[in-house]
């Protein structure tokens, strides 16, 4: 059920052309998740529906991470069904579990497993489904059993109709030496670098390939992958001399993987995460790519287009900038439009969800305040966004009381 909701639209920065006057149409979405619910993932199928899923907790100390599915043209969820549930896994407020579909209907899903002894030792389990999520296959470790140090910060993306890639970013180097992430503190300055790596997997759910794609990265910032007509990009930040953390990005053609370069030599020295990642989105081979960064002293999102499918970039835009800013961004693509959502903080700690309108050229025509947020810090997480049956999709985490829970709306512009 959809609750109508008018908000106001507040421009900022200079309008393209094709500004639209009237305000976006925000629409709270009722969601099929229970209380308890959080670490939501959103993602756009193949044939148009909307995938959610989240974490809930189970007895005292157990999780199950669960799905719905909400057909294009279609008001409601479909009931949730469970991808899994256990008592060992790793439950971290950046750190979250996808879903995703294959063209050939298959559905995959990820979370994190501890593997001890310490706290901070813990892997992928990748699984898939072939019937719509009625059963799935057995979990299996994506990295080498046995490897110490934790492995997550996952993005897929559809190397073929049958065949899933995936990257994420792995500490084997770290625990080679004797170092361990840590994702709840001001850290991962010195000691040996994580490293992003990158799979590929067949129909039958066994690893056909795998790579190193960049030895020195940072350690805990959320990746992201989108297609170009000469193949897959993967976005992140990366870890260069000096503790310069600045957004790079690689190609995959099939074949070979391109090296990694930056986005934009930003410049940000910082000796830890702020575990605030870059996003993406692509469409033929033009590429759109927007971040975080605090490389002129205060919070500020930046955002650059390549028309050569990554090979360059164009100098960057401004979005947003200035102590208000958060990031958290999402980024998704529709009706010739670009859509970006960030959080931002107020003084008194209040967050408020954004969502930005931009043409292709990142001029801004529209942004609206999706939500104020109950929640204070990183209780709120990493909002969500997708672009079905022409609306934009927000789905995050607020907490009422003490009791985390999941909310969504719909934006239509007009």
């Amino acid at each position: 059920m959809l609750l109508a909701v008018l908000a106001a639209c507040s421009p900022a920065g200079v309008p393209s052309p094709d500004a639209v006057a009237s305000s976006p149409v925000v629409e709270r979405v009722s969601l099929p998740s229970p209380a308890g619910a959080a670490q939501p993932d959103l993602v756009s199928t193949p044939d148009g529906s909307l995938l959610l899923s989240w974490l809930e907790p189970v007895g005292e100390t157990g999780h199950r991470l669960r799905f719905s599915r909400r057909p294009a043209q279609v008001a409601d969820w479909e009931a949730p069904r469970t991808i899994a549930e256990g008592t060992k896994w790793f439950v971290n407020w950046a750190d979250t579990p996808h879903v995703y579909a294959l063209q050939d209907g298959s559905l995959w899903a990820h979370w994190l497993r501890s593997t001890g002894p310490s706290r901070m030792d813990y892997g992928i389990d990748l699984v898939r489904s072939g019937d719509g999520g009625a059963t799935w296959s057995a979990p299996q470790r994506v990295h080498p059993a046995g490897t110490p140090g934790d492995h997550g910060f996952v993005t897929f993306w559809p190397q073929a109709r049958d065949r899933l890639g995936i990257a994420w970013l792995d500490s084997r180097q770290k625990a080679a030496a004797g170092v361990h992430a840590h994702h709840d503190d001001g850290h991962h300055g010195g000691g040996a670098p994580m490293m992003l790596r990158a799979a590929l997997y067949g129909a039958d759910a066994t690893q056909r390939a795998e790579w190193p794609l960049d030895a020195s990265t940072c350690d805990c910032c959320t990746t992201a992958s989108a297609m170009t007509d000469r193949g897959v990009v993967v976005v992140y930040r990366g870890r260069g001399e000096g503790e310069i953390r600045d957004t790079r990005v690689v190609r995959f053609d099939g074949d070979r993987w391109t090296p990694p370069r930056d986005v934009h030599a930003d410049g940000w020295m910082i000796a830890g995460c702020p575990v605030n990642g870059p996003v993406v989105v692509a469409d033929g081979a033009t590429v759109w790519v927007a971040w975080y960064t605090e490389a002129d002293g205060q919070p500020e999102l930046r955002a650059a287009r390549s028309d050569d499918a990554g090979d360059t970039f164009a100098a960057p835009v401004t979005l947003a900038k200035g102590t208000q800013v958060l990031g958290r961004l999402g980024l998704a693509r529709g009706d010739d439009h670009l859509l970006v959502s960030w959080l931002e903080q107020a003084p008194d700690e209040r967050q408020t969800l954004v969502l930005g309108r931009y043409d292709g050229a990142w001029r801004q025509t529209q942004r609206v305040d999706v939500a104020t947020l109950s929640t204070r810090g990183r209780a709120s997480g990493i909002p969500r966004l997708q672009w079905s049956d022409d609306a934009a999709w927000l789905a995050w985490t607020d907490v009422a009381g003490e009791a985390p829970g999941l909310q969504a709306a719909r934006v239509r512009f007009r």
